[in-house]
């Protein structure tokens, strides 16, 4: 039984830490010994405890925020955490826990190493200088990794034009979600129980969001939407499910615009995929993204769909069938675009009671089973003969 350690920064809610956990949970125990390593803190730290037969490790110092002495310390935390677990694979998530832990992994010998990216930590709102030196660290890390995985199709020819890997050092696999709960049906009593529960009237409509109120997901750009929605819909109300740094600033945003009664702050709210089923339109208006869980979770649920066009979202919806992409930080186009829909009652009836499903690549089941093949085939091809095993030192 090969132990395989997953690696994160830090265990919050997002599509990136859900699809870790629910990975290692799901792996064929006559093959694999799961281990998670994290950060300390984040909203599914217990939920991460709860999985049966996952050993969960806290790295202290390892943190979002580039702090070089923590750094270090962090570095030298995970390898002693490789050298005690002797892993076969370690396969690192995130760019902080995606550096640190490919090196640390490198110094403790194991033999295969990879990386999943979740989008790069490179972004449009860094100046051009630090652009290319998070390139650069990326590059040099990519020396010693074994292989890497994108979420999508626009990440991997991303990684290919700034020449971190080759075509054949890279898969795409998806970040899958469970899809059970978002496709369950709900009567329309039942919905609009849960509609009042928020808020919302029989004869009103619910435009809403689930992200964590960070830069990258540009709530404010969701606030600027809401705004114009509002005004030319007057039976047009609003909720943002999430939480996180910018919640100032998005307050002071809605008290500025004058929103308080039409835009609702959820924070974060476990029961998304209920959540879901009460919204008219879904709108995410990241600024860069790898492949989000959440236009995934959405398209499961049925639910119209208006998103920037960054990272992979392209690969997740069909353009005019489950919604519509608009320029990232374009928001008359994206209110424009939740305009027609809310006023198109027809097209929101038909998507909710569609029997498509969501593709098989979008989904855990398909995630896990890639993972696990991609995995055999490593060992299989890093695996020394016994000749060579006989000259080399344990490195551990």
């Amino acid at each position: 039984m090969h132990v395989v350690c997953h690696v994160i920064t830090k265990l919050e809610l997002g599509g990136a830490q859900e699809v870790a956990m629910q990975v290692v949970a799901g792996f064929d125990r006559r093959r694999f010994r799961p281990v998670l390593l994290a950060g300390p803190g984040g909203q599914l730290i217990a939920d991460a405890h709860a999985l049966e037969g996952v050993e969960v490790g806290t790295i202290p110092s390892l943190v979002r925020e580039i702090r070089p002495l923590q750094d270090l310390r962090a570095l030298w935390e995970l390898v002693g955490a490789f050298r005690r677990l002797r892993p076969k694979i370690v396969h690192t998530h995130s760019s902080k826990a995606g550096i640190l832990g490919r090196l640390a992994a490198w110094l403790a010998g194991v033999p295969c190493i990879l990386h999943t990216i979740h989008g790069y930590g490179v972004t449009p709102a860094q100046p051009f200088w630090q652009q290319k030196a998070l390139i650069a660290l990326e590059w040099m890390v990519g020396r010693i990794t074994t292989h890497w995985i994108a979420v999508s199709q626009a990440d991997r020819r991303q990684g290919i034009e700034w020449g971190l890997f080759t075509a054949s050092k890279v898969s795409v696999v998806r970040p899958g979600i469970d899809p059970t709960a978002f496709a369950a049906r709900i009567e329309s009593p039942e919905r609009d129980r849960l509609r009042a529960m928020l808020g919302v009237a029989p004869d009103q409509l619910l435009v809403g969001t689930v992200s964590c109120l960070k830069p990258q997901k540009s709530p404010e750009d969701f606030v600027r939407v809401a705004a114009l929605v509002c005004q030319r819909v007057p039976a047009a109300r609003c909720v943002l499910v999430g939480d996180g740094a910018l919640r100032p600033k998005v307050e002071a945003l809605l008290l500025a615009q004058g929103l308080q009664d039409r835009v609702t702050l959820l924070g974060w709210r476990r029961d998304v995929a209920a959540l879901l089923k009460a919204f008219d339109v879904f709108v995410l208006t990241s600024q860069w993204e790898g492949l989000p869980c959440a236009i995934l979770e959405a398209r499961a649920s049925r639910i119209p769909i208006v998103a920037t066009r960054v990272g992979g979202a392209a690969e997740a919806i069909v353009e005019g069938i489950q919604g519509t992409l608009c320029p990232a930080g374009d928001v008359r186009a994206m209110a424009e675009r939740v305009c027609q829909i809310l006023e198109d009652e027809r097209f929101r009836a038909d998507l909710r009671a569609g029997t498509q499903e969501l593709p098989e690549e979008f989904t855990i089941q398909e995630t896990l089973k890639q993972y696990q093949s991609l995995y055999a085939y490593l060992l299989h091809a890093t695996r020394p003969s016994e000749d060579v095993m006989k000259l080399q030192p344990n490195r551990l």
